[in-house]
């Protein structure tokens, strides 16, 4: 084994855009030129990225794996790994453990908490080099693939055997299935096809002494012990780092449809949830929410407009109906059956609907929602809050919100100049967009922060549905976790990573 060397203090680092104060870890040492020489026995030049000596990577070359994709996180890392087998992982990190340098796992970087960035130099490995299908059984629909494979590719791997990925997301087209693992990922299926806690079979971990877990099975029952995949599902790196996953695909839908609402108030959404469900039964497969706020932002950038604007008049709110079925003439006649239901009411629950009568026009629907997290890039700087509350709560929750920072002083061009929420009704999912148009600013986390938190923790939800805790939440993690689910976390995590070499500083405070 490697001799030991003495861990080296690291400086605070306090980004420019982000306020909020970053842990030091002062048991972790930072990469070195020996190091460095150690990394070239195991990865070729072209994987090893750095900015030390003899490599000399121009800072700038670093950006992509130091910046997240909103630009609110900026890291430190002077070294980047990309392994391309599970083996090469398992060196690294067996190295990295011996020396006890920091490893931060990094999939798409396309997280909202930080979750995949070098907060105190750690090395980044970033596992995107790893990107084969394993296998897939068109019969059971089990596809096997490395961690750093792509969503969308995935996807479109699939697609012509007839089946889909059971996970869906705006940033399909840059976010890797190992990290959807390691964040437990939600998205705009999971009404349909429940969460990855569900539809993952098996995993192949590294751990964080080099060993590899290999427990990638294929089998839909196995009573066998603990089931520990769990534990890394949501594990955000900090147990170990996914480089293998199996999962089940379910047959893709013969015939896919979407109606868009419009309703005069929030309060109509909870009894037009119930008819939909009612109505449309099995087929119904998202059921997305958009306040005005988000809807007219979509307008203002291009997205729609999907209903006549003299039909919307002063509509609060917005729906995204999806169904997904096996018989194109039976769904039709149930989503015709339910539109002329909610508009003969004696008492509507909607101004107006349309339901799509072209692939296109279907796909532009979708457009709108999924487009809304561009969108709202394009307006300013975005606080993102990625929250769970009881579906009665959603708008109230955006209203306090836009209240306390009014109450502030703090609304308006010269500070936040919108509040909104959308998200996912099916699954209590609320987006809590807030965004700020010069930049992110001390007073206005201040402001925010710990008040939303109070605010979800008073209706008993969760301060994050499905991004993750990350660096962001880290300190907010008591607002939905008891004192002593907390300490079993850190039992688990000191049974796991003694050294607390892996993603330190994120998950737990």
């Amino acid at each position: 084994m490697l001799p030991l060397r003495l861990a080296t203090r690291h400086s605070l680092f306090r980004s420019r855009r982000w306020v909020q104060s970053i842990p030091s870890f002062p048991h972790l040492n930072t990469v070195t030129e020996q190091d460095l020489a150690h990394f070239s026995k195991i990865l070729p030049p072209t994987s090893i990225l750095s900015t030390l000596p003899p490599r000399a990577t121009p800072t700038d070359d670093l950006a992509t794996y130091n910046v997240d994709w909103m630009g609110k996180y900026h890291g430190q890392a002077n070294t980047v790994l990309r392994p391309r087998t599970t083996q090469q992982v398992s060196e690294i990190i067996k190295y990295c453990a011996s020396q006890r340098i920091g490893i931060v796992p990094q999939g798409g970087n396309t997280g909202l908490v930080g979750g995949s960035i070098s907060l105190q130099k750690e090395v980044v490995l970033n596992l995107g080099a790893m990107n084969n299908v394993r296998s897939f059984d068109p019969v059971s629909g089990i596809l096997v693939a490395d961690a750093g494979c792509i969503l969308e590719s995935l996807s479109n791997y699939i697609a012509p055997y007839n089946h889909v990925m059971p996970i869906d997301l705006g940033a399909k087209g840059s976010c890797q299935i190992g990290g959807n693992i390691s964040t437990n990922a939600g998205g705009l299926r999971l009404l349909r096809y429940g969460s990855l806690h569900g539809t993952v079979l098996g995993l192949e971990v590294v751990l964080p002494d080099g060993t590899i877990l290999d427990q990638l099975s294929t089998l839909r029952k196995d009573n066998t012990g603990y089931d520990l995949k769990q534990l890394f599902i949501g594990g955000e790196g900090t147990l170990g780092v996914v480089t293998g996953v199996s999962i089940l695909t379910p047959p893709a839908p013969q015939a896919s449809n979407n109606i868009f609402l419009a309703l005069p108030h929030f309060k109509n959404i909870l009894p037009l949830f119930q008819v939909v469900k009612r109505q449309l039964g099995e087929i119904m497969s998202a059921f997305e929410y958009i306040d005005r706020t988000a809807y007219d932002m979509a307008l203002e950038h291009g997205l729609g407009p999907i209903l006549d604007v003299d039909e919307v008049g002063d509509a609060q709110c917005f729906v995204l109906v999806e169904t997904s079925g096996g018989n194109q003439d039976h769904d039709l006649e149930k989503l015709n059956n339910l539109l002329e239901h909610l508009m003969s009411a004696d008492e509507p629950l909607i101004y107006t609907g349309t339901l799509s009568q072209s692939p296109s026009q279907f796909a532009s629907i979708w457009a709108l929602r999924e487009g809304l997290t561009e969108c709202v890039q394009k307006e300013g700087k975005p606080y993102k809050y990625d929250v769970s509350v009881p579906l009665a709560n959603f708008q109230s929750v955006v209203d306090a919100v836009r209240e306390r920072m009014i109450s502030k002083g703090l609304y308006g061009d010269d500070g936040i100049s919108k509040v909104m929420g959308y998200g996912h009704i099916g699954d209590g999912n609320l987006h809590l967009n807030v965004i700020a148009k010069h930049g992110y600013r001390p007073e206005l986390e201040a402001a925010l922060e710990p008040f939303i938190y109070e605010l979800v923790a008073s209706h008993k939800g969760s301060v994050s549905a499905e991004h993750g805790i990350g660096a962001m939440k880290a300190h907010a993690l008591h607002y939905s976790k008891s004192d002593v689910s907390i300490e079993w976390m850190r039992k688990i995590k000191q049974v796991f990573d003694p050294l607390n070499i892996m993603n330190p500083g994120k998950v737990l405070p």
